[in-house]
């Protein structure tokens, strides 16, 4: 759903409440980003309250309370804005994770068909996560944030899939002895800003030259007053 919001007032309600839920060595929790609880209540965003005030008609997405359109306007409509113009999109659903430690590279190495070895810092790659046989279990965008450390984003439909497989792999990897911390981002929001005036909205409120950040790459910035922001262009549905 799009919909013309005041980016100042978005990135601070969507700011992130905690950058390290820290889980230590190479074991982390699975059930932590479940589809849903066994009560079956849904998972709400960081701007959940935003949509609500905002007409958001809320439904059900992969576990969460997502909305599919504003009151003061209709999908169509809210769709050629984003083309013609720019929107906003809450897709804190996503499953966003943390990889560090000496083995992490070569972790993502086993777990993705990509060249995560020779990434650069700050540079990103589309991948996919497979089975044995080469089957595809879900894409993502692997983006290399240290030398040990990684950003890795994937589909909220997949998250249970997602994380039951790399904590099966994680359990053989190195006879499950690799350094490897896995942590699962569970209180950062994600926000994608998409439309042909993306750079223009978003360069009222950072210092840095955005028409150097080349496509497939990401760096930390305060955008907005909101310190240390990880700004990435790796949208693969247009600017």
């Amino acid at each position: 759903p799009a919909h013309k919001l005041k980016m100042a007032a978005v990135f601070k309600i969507a700011r992130i409440i905690t950058r390290n839920a820290s889980l230590h060595h190479s074991r982390f929790q699975a059930r932590l980003l479940c589809q849903a609880g066994n009560d079956g209540i849904l998972k709400r965003t960081a701007l959940y309250d935003f949509h609500l005030s905002h007409g958001g008609k809320m439904v059900p997405f992969a576990g969460w309370s997502m909305p599919v359109q504003y009151e003061d306007t209709n999908i169509i409509n809210s769709s050629l804005h984003t083309r013609q113009n720019s929107s906003l999109f809450d897709v804190s659903h996503m499953l966003q994770m943390e990889f560090t430690g000496r083995d992490a590279e070569k972790f993502l190495e086993h777990l993705v068909p990509a060249d995560v070895a020779n990434l650069k810092e700050g540079a990103a790659t589309l991948s996919m996560f497979t089975t044995s046989s080469g089957g595809i279990i879900d894409d993502c965008i692997i983006t290399r944030a240290g030398e040990t450390s990684f950003f890795v984003v994937s589909n909220a439909g997949r998250a249970d899939v997602d994380l039951n497989h790399i904590q099966n792999e994680l359990k053989t990897f190195k006879g499950g002895s690799g350094d490897i911390s896995i942590t699962p981002l569970i209180n950062n929001s994600l926000i994608a800003l998409q439309g042909p005036k993306s750079v223009s909205v978003l360069q009222e409120g950072v210092r840095g030259d955005l028409t150097q950040l080349k496509f497939m790459k990401s760096t930390k910035m305060d955008v907005f007053g909101i310190s240390q922001c990880r700004v990435s262009r790796c949208g693969y549905t247009g600017e």
